[in-house]
This record gives C-alpha cells, structure tokens and sequence, in this order.
C-alpha cells in the first residue's frame, strides 16, 4: 500500500548519504562473504539463539544506522533503527535451502529515497487518513499530503523515516530488540507527544512476535501503528506471488473509493474475489473485473478479522503457503484488522537486495492494524489515545514449512 514514488536514480556510493558499510558489508566478519556464510558463523543449531549489532550507514544528519542480526539457528532476521525496519528474514525450505524471503536494500541511501515502507515500522498512523484530515474533541488537524490527496503512513516523514533506539532484548526463550522513538507534539500534525516502544523478538519455535507499546502525554492522539514487510516466499526478487495460498480470517472488507479511502461499508467477502475464508491462490482472482480489484490494481484493502482473541489476547489472521518450496507463514494478532497488498505498485523501477528488481505482483504485505481512515469514520473502532492510557498491540509472524 505504498506512495507512488517516482523513478529515481540514488548514488551508490558511501559519499551520498555518509554511508558506512552496506548491510551485505556490515554483517560480515571476512570481506566479501555471502550472507549465509555470515548467518552460519552465527551458529547452525536450531533453538540457540544469538544476536550481534553491525554499522550500515550515517544520515546526512551524522546519525549513525545500525543493523541488527538475530538468529535461532534456523530463522535469521535482520533489521535496521531506521525506520526499525525488517530488513531480511531468511527462513529454509522443505529440503532445509535458506533463502531471504523479506523485500529491501542494501544499503541507507536507497531506503531514504526509494523505499516503498519496505519492513518499516509505519506510524503514528499506519495506512490512509482521507485529506490528511481529521478532529478530536472539537480540534482539526492537518497531516502532510503523500499518496494522492490523502495522508499515508503518517506523512510524509513518517516513523519508518527515523532513527529509533535500540535495546537488545534477550533471555532463554528469545531474542531481538526493542526499538523505541519519541514523536514531539505536533510532528506531523499528530497532536501529543508520543512515546513508542516496538519489540521484535525470535523464539527457538521460529515464531517473530512484535510487542507494539505506546503512551502519550499532554493533548490526546490518534495512532495505528504496524509494520510493513513485504513477502515472497520463494525468496525476494524471483517473482510472481500469484501461486501463493492464502487463507484468510476475514467475513469481511472494507470497499474503498477510488482514493483507496474506506467508503465506511464492512461488507462480507462471500461470493466475492475476497473470499480467501478457503485457502485458494493469491492469483486465481486477481484479475477479475471487480470494481475493488479495478480501483486497487490488485488487492490492497483492509479486512476485518473474523472470530475472537484467545487467552493470550490474539487470534489467528491469515496463513500464507508457497507450494513450490513449501514456505508458510501463519499470523496472529491481536488487531481488528489486516491490510492485504499485493505489491500493485512495484514497476521495476529500482533495484533491490543482490540487484534485483521487483515487479508489480512480486511480493505481499499482511499490515496488521485498525482500520484505514478510522480518526474519520466513526463506526470504525476507535483508534484514539488519550494521556493516561497505554496502547498495546501484539502481532506474531510463524515460520513454517508444509
């Protein structure tokens, strides 16, 4: 669900942004080693889990970017303080061949000036806000315009265009990092100031949870925060996502209008090219002529979720299942609803990891959330946050293979 971002070319060079080492670069311990050569130095065994923090560029600001690395031995999940960004998972398939199945860049340039949110951590207010516009307890609020006439994962210097902090987090049963940034009253627009904390933590059952915390002070605000990795199963840049099963937790949609702006309906998906409540292709239907898939290109619309949380306060989302190499990812969350894109705007205008370009269709993103445009549909859940609450939100992705 990105901005349409223009073609661009960025200098590759350490001079353009004051860029240290490139992640390839920064993780390795031997000069020009491959990343699974780095990922084994690591450890091979599955259940120890490790993490080590790496150099991957300087802002023009003088802000160092770091890279994290964590593993269980089996599972790898890289990722940045800029934007805290999922900037590779490298999981195996059914015959144990790892690859990195996450969209990205090598380097900190290329996430500045051309990154579709690619696995950033997006707020204060993931997905679309119509006209960038919104009122809270009689007060309006003017959010910077970025996608169309609308305002899109907060503006146009949003949360994934930021420099988090960074704490690793480690005990017996799991390892990663909790990133926190704090947004000042009224960056943005977003009235309050906004302290964050997002927890990315890898357990020996290869289960990623996210742990989203958020507190504000002096004027209420409204939030929705979520991340936005881009999935290829059969590993980035090979391809179409078309063969890909997905069932899907979902009675429901929201149809948008051509804005991509939820009309305020929650329609059911049966007998619709929404339907996924059975495991079926991502591709068999997406290129009906359905008005929705018309106006999204493909799909890129909210669901609502279907069902109840469990004892720990989530449900099951969606599963995803590539045949081909038998790769699956299962979410939970704790969320009311998902954003299901399926890279409509990927045109091979850049290149990505190892140089590859990806294409319209070549990866999907599964955006746990409140719903799009929520501050402006009142009978949409509630997404304000007033001082003196907590916003909590868990969301865990689990590698599998089938």
């Amino acid at each position: 669900m990105p901005d349409h971002l223009p073609r661009r070319q960025v200098l590759r060079t350490a001079g353009a942004l004051g860029l240290g080492a490139a992640a390839a670069g920064a993780l390795q311990s031997t000069a020009g080693a491959a990343p699974e050569a780095r990922v084994a130095a690591m450890g091979s065994h599955h259940g120890r889990l490790q993490i080590r923090k790496d150099p991957f560029g300087t802002t023009p600001e003088g802000v160092k970017v770091d890279v994290y690395t964590f593993t269980n031995g089996r599972v790898t999940i890289s990722m940045l303080t800029w934007g805290a960004t999922i900037q590779r998972v490298e999981t195996p398939d059914r015959r144990g061949r790892t690859k990195n199945i996450s969209l990205g860049f090598d380097n900190l340039p290329d996430y500045a000036a051309l990154s579709p949110y690619f696995g950033a951590t997006v707020g204060r207010y993931g997905n679309r806000i119509a006209k960038g516009k919104f009122t809270l307890d009689g007060q309006s609020y003017q959010i910077p315009i970025n996608n169309g006439e609308n305002a899109l994962h907060g503006g146009t210097i949003g949360f994934d265009k930021k420099v988090w902090k960074a704490k690793v987090v480690q005990t017996d049963k799991a390892v990663g990092v909790a990133f926190t940034y704090v947004s000042p009253d009224g960056e943005m627009g977003f009235p309050g100031d906004l302290t964050s904390t997002v927890s990315y933590t890898l357990d020996k059952q290869d289960n990623l949870r996210i742990d989203y915390l958020a507190t504000v002070a002096g004027k209420p605000t409204v939030i929705n925060l979520t991340n936005h990795v881009y999935f290829n199963l059969t590993g980035e840049g090979t391809g179409s996502i078309d063969g890909t099963v997905l069932q899907l937790n979902a009675p429901s949609y929201t149809p948008v209008d051509a804005g991509l702006i939820p009309t305020g309906e929650i329609a059911p998906v049966a007998g619709t090219p929404f339907d996924f409540t059975k495991a079926t292709a991502i591709g068999k239907r997406i290129r009906d002529d359905h008005p929705q898939l018309v106006i999204g290109r493909g799909y890129d619309h909210n669901f609502v979720l279907g069902g109840k949380p469990d004892g720990d306060g989530v449900r099951f989302a969606a599963r995803f299942w590539e045949p081909e190499d038998g790769r699956t990812v299962t979410v939970h969350t704790s969320q009311p609803g998902a954003q299901f894109y399926t890279g409509n705007f990927l045109d091979a205008s850049f290149q990505g990891i190892g140089n590859k370009s990806y294409r319209q269709g070549d990866a999907f993103a599964f955006e746990t959330q409140h719903f799009p445009d929520s501050p402006n549909q009142p009978n949409f859940p509630s997404t304000v946050l007033r001082p003196g609450q907590t916003y909590t939100s868990t969301t865990t992705y689990t590698f599998s293979t089938k």
